[in-house]
């Protein structure tokens, strides 16, 4: 279940990376999910840490600067 969560997550990055949405990321993120299965804790870390990696970036983004 966490997996899932983290396809979907991965997979709207990347619809908000080239802006179009749609298919593409839905796709991707689906087989992100199969992927991070089949490499077990392993793959549950990368991906967790790819999307808190982009969380992190776009609130650096949007804080105002002093």
């Amino acid at each position: 279940m966490i997996g899932k969560l983290i396809g979907a997550l991965v997979g709207r990055e990347i619809d908000r990376r080239d802006g179009r949405g749609g298919f593409k990321g839905a796709v991707l993120g689906a087989a992100t999910a199969g992927g991070l299965r089949r490499l077990g804790p392993l793959g549950l870390a990368l991906g967790g840490a790819y999307v808190a990696k982009k969380m992190i970036d776009r609130r650096r983004a949007a804080a105002p600067k002093p």
